[in-house]
């Protein structure tokens, strides 16, 4: 063990050097894609968004959707088997180009039916651009990275949105069926944010879902064009779409253990990795077992037998029978007395009775019994073949 504790020493001061000279050298770098994820913690994910949730509409239920409009719609509709009737504001944040004409006729039919749909994406469905006849142009920043977004509605804040290549808005709607509610500008003002009628509910069509990420939301006090836009939406349940994050390559990305965390965290990494190293040299340098043998201490034998063997050789030499029909007696009585709480001291018939009665033997074998006993009480000589006719007698008695 002294020869490998230098070993160990360098060992580890060997990773503590590495670790210091990554963690100088190593920038870590932002991730800026765009998932709209919310779970997401990242500039560009919308979990401050979806935490906020609950709090924006503290008096109704706000549900997370993890499966398709068409399905979860369906099932939660007047004649579906889903836990409740759904009833409110379905929420989409990005990633909108999943929808098929399934889940567009869902929704839309959820609007006709008195509902509300809002959809923060720079582009739709072809579908919904048909069915609410509507198209989106793309319009380049051509001075700058900066866009400025504000509302028809002087009294609601307006913000700005950085690191904006271009922006895209609506190039013509249905001015009839369609209400302006908010506009974008680089170099000139374009409307994209717009209200739509639809049968009894209304859509809400908004071209700039980095708004809603965390990046934007925690910067400044952009927060309350956040605020402004969600004031549109009617108080009452709201139903946020997750399943676009889960089939988007970004929202599948997102999905790491709960040790993933410290792993990026470089002080933690080098830790646990140390923590493993160490460990490992442990378990092989502390293998060979350390603790002295145990001795192995023989059982003492069992001398019964023997000690057996010598008393009835000792009384078959000495030829003492007497002596040893006086001791059977005496064991036998004393075990009935032990066994069965009865009085020995008077062998009569109703000694027999009672003793036939609790050993549940025949009467007539436990006369025959005591009566051998009480005739060799009697006695004065005594040979081998009452000792031998006794003892019959008494195994009988026990193994009947």
């Amino acid at each position: 063990m002294k020869k490998v504790l230098p070993i160990l020493i360098l060992l580890a001061a060997l990773i503590v050097t590495a670790a210091i000279a990554i963690g100088v050298k190593r920038t870590k770098t932002v991730d800026w894609r765009e998932s709209f994820n919310e779970k997401s913690t990242k500039p560009y994910g919308v979990s401050v968004f979806y935490n906020e949730l609950p709090k924006l509409f503290k008096n109704d239920t706000v549900r997370t959707v993890y499966y398709t409009p068409a399905s979860y719609l369906k099932a939660n509709s007047e004649n579906g088997d889903g836990d409740h009737v759904a009833k409110g504001s379905f929420i989409i944040i990005g990633n909108s180009d999943y929808l098929d004409d399934e889940s567009i006729d869902e929704l839309l039919h959820f609007v006709d039916t008195g509902n509300t749909l809002f959809i923060s994406d720079y582009y739709f469905s072809q579908k919904i651009h048909d069915t609410l006849s509507i198209d989106i142009d793309y319009a380049l920043n051509k001075k700058d990275s900066i866009s400025y977004m504000s509302f028809e509605n002087k009294n609601l804040k307006s913000t700005i949105i950085d690191k904006n290549v271009g922006v895209n808005y609506f190039s013509s709607f249905d001015s009839i069926n369609c209400h302006i509610l908010g506009y974008v500008k680089t170099d000139e003002k374009h409307v994209n944010f717009i209200d739509v009628s639809f049968g009894k509910g209304h859509i809400y069509l908004h071209l700039e879902p980095k708004a809603f990420t965390n990046y934007n939301i925690l910067k400044d006090d952009r927060y309350k064009y956040v605020e402004g836009v969600l004031s549109f939406l009617p108080e009452n349940d709201v139903y946020f779409d997750s399943y676009t994050k889960i089939q988007s390559g970004y929202g599948d990305a997102e999905k790491k253990s709960n040790l993933s965390w410290f792993l990026e965290q470089l002080s933690f990494k080098w830790a646990w990795y140390t923590s493993l190293i160490f460990t490992l040299l442990f378990v092989i340098f502390n293998a060979k077992r350390r603790q002295r043998i145990i001795k192995i201490i023989k059982p003492l034998p069992n001398t019964t037998i023997a000690f057996v063997k010598t008393i009835s050789n000792l009384y078959f030499d000495t030829q003492d029978h007497k002596n040893l029909i006086e001791k059977k007696i005496t064991y036998f009585l004393e075990k009935i007395r032990t066994d069965y709480n009865l009085d020995t001291s008077v062998l009569n018939d109703e000694f027999i009775l009672k003793l036939a009665s609790k050993t549940g033997k025949k009467k007539q074998d436990v006369k025959t019994l005591i009566n051998y006993i009480k005739l060799l009480k009697s006695k004065k000589e005594f040979f081998e073949d009452n000792l031998i006719i006794l003892n019959k007698h008494i195994e009988a008695f026990y193994s009947k």
